[in-house]
């Protein structure tokens, strides 16, 4: 077997990945070796398709690391099950106990970091392609590239900074391979440049696949790496860069019902989203719904108990393999935020409670939600959790507008408006007034906080929105939604690395601020 062993597993990825139009015809593994493959436009097309099947391999990961430290999740059950993450949840994070290992996945031998190295290098090299499908095909690989090494960067600042194929050769010299972690203004440099190749690999060609990078995908991401950029790293010049970027995403319209936008596959508010299709792949989102043995005939509709008890309001008995058991479970309080007129809150939670009706007044025991944005749909009477999950759209395009307005002192409500005119059917009780920055920060990052639950973006949100000088993470007395005390937890912005990554290349150090027992 030639090096590129790599590439037989990438095919293979690629088969079941139903966006792509045409089944792949494969031949014996040993038919992948360097000398046979990169041979015909099917072979790149293919090879991508496969590595947009890996990020979408990788979507609860993203969830993990966008939201789950975000104070939007409890680690308290109510119901007689055990929740996952509690570590992560909580912010108990060390050396022993990650919460993450393995930098989230994202290199390794078949990691999607190293499969896009690989791409780049070969689709580069090639005179097979037309001019025009080369440089589609590296726009989308170079857009992958930065948006892997993006979370990479917000998770863990500096990280090795791989940018070639080398470590995917069948006996790499180990000492060789060995590289530490560069800071984070070189992680945040390659990522950019990355972001701007995508954009001229695009040049003009339009958007099309919303479920591939493309041109607009490319461009939104430009927009979210660059308010990050002026924002955390206070490179503030960036925030014309990213509004440009963002303004550039044109053709896009909310749709007037929020439930509509997770329903309806690839409609006008989606830029690019990961594919779900019933015998293709589903999402993990019934851990996050109840059991029938710890539900049925136990809890009402509401508070007062007057109605009968529930057995299966949501139709999750239908015979599916997946587990559907409330693994994880956002708090009440979450619920509570929402105006009860406000749609967004019963497309996105089912609520209940347990009520002992034999008491006067009736006592509430529980009052629990679980999740209802991304329940699938059933087919051939099975359920099946195949919601598309979108990585933009335009509501998040309109509050990154409105977070830049903001940043630049202007007044971010045309773009509130919008996300709240949908939100309560042109009939918003409360219109949002301008005031003060810090005033108007918390009322967008409440905004999005309501838009974007399982999407992967509240701790994000956290990380990079401001309140004074300090990021929202950090716990303050005038704002609600901090996680962390600034004090004697600000190391804990980024995650700690576990023991098997410096063990295993003596390079690469701790995440600083967490003890480590490297010697």
């Amino acid at each position: 077997m030639k090096p590129y062993k790599i590439l037989f597993s990438l095919a293979l990825l690629a088969i079941s990945f139903t966006s792509c139009k045409k089944a792949l015809d494969l031949a014996p593994e040993d038919y992948f070796g360097e000398g046979n493959y990169w041979k015909q436009e099917t072979q790149f097309t293919n090879f991508m398709v496969g590595m947009h099947k890996q990020l979408r391999d990788q979507q609860f990961m993203l969830v993990r690391l966008g939201e789950m430290r975000g104070g939007g999740l409890s680690a308290d059950a109510v119901m007689p099950v055990s929740l996952n993450e509690i570590p992560i949840i909580t912010q108990v994070l060390s050396e022993d106990g990650p919460g993450i290992s393995n930098w989230a996945g994202f290199y390794g031998h078949l990691g999607p970091i190293l499969q896009a190295n690989l791409f780049i290098q070969k689709t580069n090299e090639t005179t097979i392609l037309s001019e025009d499908r080369k440089n589609y095909l590296l726009g989308q690989a170079h857009a992958m590239r930065a948006y892997f090494y993006f979370h990479l960067l917000r998770t863990y600042g500096g990280v090795p900074l791989r940018l070639t194929p080398d470590v995917v050769l069948e006996k790499p010299d180990p000492v060789k391979l060995r590289l530490a972690r560069s800071t984070e203004a070189e992680v945040l440099a390659a990522i950019k440049d990355d972001i701007n190749k995508s954009l001229t690999y695009f040049g003009s060609q339009p958007s099309t696949d919303k479920y591939q990078w493309s041109p607009n995908a490319a461009r939104m991401l430009k927009g979210e790496v660059y308010l990050w950029s002026a924002k955390v790293y206070n490179n503030t010049a960036d925030l014309a860069d990213a509004k440009a970027a963002l303004n550039a995403v044109t053709g896009y319209s909310m749709l007037p019902n929020f439930a509509n936008v997770f329903s309806q596959k690839a409609n006008s508010e989606i830029i690019f989203a990961l594919r779900y299709a019933v015998g293709e792949a589903e999402m993990p989102s019934g851990t996050f719904t109840y059991d029938l043995f710890n539900f049925s005939s136990q809890f009402y509709k509401d508070s007062l108990a007057s109605g009968p008890l529930l057995t299966d309001p949501l139709e999750l008995a239908a015979p599916n393999a997946q587990q559907v058991i409330q693994r994880y479970r956002y708090t009440y309080e979450l619920f509570q935020a929402y105006n009860p007129a406000d749609q967004r809150r019963d497309a996105t939670f089912y609520d209940f409670y347990k009520v002992d009706i034999t008491k006067n007044p009736k006592q509430v025991l529980i009052r629990n939600t679980v999740l209802k944005k991304f329940l699938g749909e059933i087919n051939a009477n099975k359920r099946y959790f195949t919601n598309d999950w979108p990585i933009y759209r335009e509501a998040d395009r309109l509050l990154m507008l409105a977070e830049i307005a903001n940043a630049e002192g202007g007044n971010p409500g045309p773009y509130i408006k919008l996300v709240r005119d949908r939100a309560f059917a042109n009939s918003d009780p409360t219109p949002f007034v301008n005031g003060t920055k810090d005033q108007n920060e918390i009322a967008i990052f409440e905004e999005r906080m309501k838009e974007f639950v399982f999407e992967g973006k509240r701790w994000y949100d956290l990380r990079r929105m401001k309140y004074g000088n300090d990021p929202l993470a950090f716990k303050s007395a005038g704002q609600p939604y901090g996680v962390l005390n600034k004090a004697t937890e600000a190391y804990k912005l980024l995650w700690p690395i576990d023991k098997t990554i410096w063990t295993d290349d003596p390079l690469v150090n701790q995440t600083p601020g967490y003890p480590t027992s490297k010697p």
